[in-house]
C-alpha cells in the first residue's frame, strides 16, 4: 500500500473539527483491481491474527462503531474489512429504529446488550450515535415517540449536552475496563451519494436496498453535516477516537479502515499466553494415547 498516515483522519477532540474540510476523497491508496484485492486479503489476515491473540490473551476487546450517511458502505465495508476474521471472534450488529421495549429504557440501553466480551471485535452498524444525529435533525422524534419526561425535552440543547456527556463518560468506562471504542464516520459527498441512490434504483437486484426515506432525508443534508460535526466534535476524545474517512472511492475506504483496526488493535499490550514447559511435556504423553486409539 502507497505510504499514508492514518492519523490525518484521527480525530480526539485536541484541535477544533470542521466537517467541510474533511476530504470525500483522496488519492488511490492501490494500482489496479488485483493490488486492491492482495492488500485486502493481507489486512484480513493481520486483523484475524490480532484477534486470535486479543482471545487467547482475554484482557481486551475493542469496540468499533460505524457511523455514516445512507449509501455511504458500511456495510460493504464491514463485510470486506473482517471477511477472513475467524467468525467466533467478531459480533456485528445493526442498529435499527427502536423497538417498544427499547423505548422503554434509557437511549444507551439497547447498545450496553450488544457489547463484545473479551477477547471480540464488537462492530456496530449505526450505534447509540443516531439518538445525537438523526433526533437533532428530527427533534419531533423525542417528543412524539421516545416516551421522555416532559422536562427533558423542555432544553433540547441541555439534553443533547447530557446525552453527549453520557456517551463520553460511556465510553471512558469501557476503556477503563479494557474495551476501547474506535468510531468511524464514512464521509461521503452529495453528489456521489446521488449517484449511488439512483444505481439502487436502476439495478432491479439492488432495489431492495432503496428506501423511499433516503430521498427525503437529502432534503435535510445539511442538517445532518452540522449534526455530525457537533457529535464528532463534543465525543473524540484521545482514547475514543474518530476517524473521518473519505467514502468516495469505496475500495480506498476498505483499506484506510481496515489499516486503522490493525493499528489500534496494535496498541492493546496483549501478549500470547507465555509457554508452559511442565504443560508442554504431559501433553506430549498424550501424543501415544492418540495413536493407539
Amino acid at each position: 500500500m502507497k505510504d499514508f498516515k492514518i492519523d490525518r483522519f484521527r480525530h480526539d477532540g485536541d484541535k477544533s473539527f470542521k466537517l467541510k474540510k474533511e476530504p470525500t476523497k483522496v488519492d488511490d491508496l492501490y494500482e489496479d483491481d488485483a493490488h486492491y484485492e492482495a492488500l485486502l486479503r493481507q489486512q484480513a489476515a493481520e486483523i484475524d491474527k490480532w484477534q486470535e491473540r486479543m482471545y487467547a490473551h482475554n484482557r481486551y476487546g475493542l469496540v468499533v462503531v460505524f457511523q455514516a450517511l445512507d449509501a455511504a458502505g458500511k456495510d460493504g465495508t464491514i463485510q470486506h474489512v473482517f471477511t477472513g476474521t475467524n467468525p467466533a471472534g467478531v459480533r456485528v450488529y445493526s442498529f435499527k429504529r427502536p423497538t417498544d421495549q427499547e423505548l422503554d429504557h434509557d437511549f444507551l440501553w439497547r447498545s450496553w446488550r450488544e457489547l463484545p466480551e473479551r477477547g471480540m471485535i464488537g462492530i456496530f452498524n449505526r450505534s447509540y450515535y443516531e439518538e445525537v444525529l438523526v433526533t437533532k435533525v428530527h427533534p419531533e422524534i423525542l417528543t412524539l415517540s421516545q416516551r421522555l419526561p416532559e422536562k427533558a425535552t423542555e432544553d433540547l440543547d441541555k439534553l443533547f449536552k447530557h446525552r453527549y456527556e453520557a456517551i463520553r463518560d460511556m465510553e471512558q468506562f469501557l476503556y477503563r475496563n479494557g474495551f476501547p471504542t474506535v468510531k468511524f464516520y464514512l464521509h461521503v459527498s452529495k453528489e456521489e451519494q446521488a449517484d449511488r441512490l439512483i444505481a439502487r434504483i436502476q439495478d432491479q437486484e439492488k432495489n431492495w436496498k432503496f428506501e423511499e426515506g433516503d430521498v427525503k432525508e437529502r432534503d435535510f443534508w445539511d442538517d445532518y453535516q452540522e449534526a455530525y460535526e457537533t457529535c464528532i466534535s463534543e465525543t473524540a476524545t484521545d482514547n475514543s477516537p474518530w476517524y473521518v474517512i473519505p467514502a468516495d472511492d469505496k475500495k480506498n475506504m476498505r483499506l484506510l479502515v481496515g489499516r486503522i483496526i490493525i493499528e489500534e488493535l496494535k496498541k492493546l499490550p496483549i501478549t500470547n499466553p507465555e509457554p508452559d514447559e511442565k504443560r508442554f511435556k504431559e501433553l506430549q504423553k498424550l501424543i501415544a494415547v492418540i495413536k493407539a486409539q
